[in-house]
């Protein structure tokens, strides 16, 4: 079960990686660093953001507190990042710490205490919250990048066609597979 788990929650995070490669290819390169206004984050500040995040909360993952000394938190939500080249760098950078350590951890490990800014989790406690937040921060990507693309190439079932997909899915034999397999599987052009 255990292992059962940590693969899919593996899988589970390359597909919402994904879906933020599919979104930048779609948008026109100013507007990764456009800000509606003070309040709000560019994308390229959300990806700042969530590659502060991947690299304090997942290096050394399982021997020291997952908010380093190191990190400054607030200097991600400075708006900085002048291409998109950086921001790619910035982003492949956090996930491949990130989903390195996911990668790297055993079943046993799921249930030894992690700190968090002097707060224990479970390593699985842990893994669902950030299940729960870095999906958060990519869905702000899509939907910044759904109101500048010129058009938008649906990032799951496109708009109308849900019928004609489930009539597909329904009209095959039943299988055990992960949810993400199928969209996984599919050439994914992130140059």
């Amino acid at each position: 079960m255990k292992k059962n788990y940590l693969e899919s929650v593996i899988k589970q995070f390359e597909y919402y990686k994904m879906i933020g490669e599919k979104s930048f290819v779609q948008i026109p390169e100013e507007k990764l660093f456009w800000q509606f206004n003070d309040h709000s984050n560019s994308i390229a500040t959300i990806v700042k953001h969530l590659w502060g995040n991947m690299m304090s909360r997942w290096t050394d993952f399982l021997t020291t507190d997952g908010e380093k000394e190191w990190r400054n938190r607030e200097d991600e939500f400075e708006n900085d990042i002048a291409t998109k080249g950086d921001m790619m760098s910035r982003w492949n950078e956090g996930w491949s710490v990130f989903l390195g350590t996911l990668k790297s951890l055993q079943a046993d490990d799921l249930e030894k205490i992690i700190y968090i800014r002097n707060q224990g989790h479970t390593v699985l406690e842990a893994i669902n919250r950030q299940l729960a937040y870095y999906p958060y921060h990519v869905g702000q990507i899509v939907l910044i990048g759904k109101m500048y693309a010129e058009s938008w190439d649906s990032l799951s079932i496109p708009k109308g066609k849900s019928n004609n997909y489930n009539m597909d899915k329904l009209s095959k034999p039943r299988e055990r597979g992960h949810f993400t397999d199928e969209f996984l599987n599919q050439k994914n052009d992130t140059k």
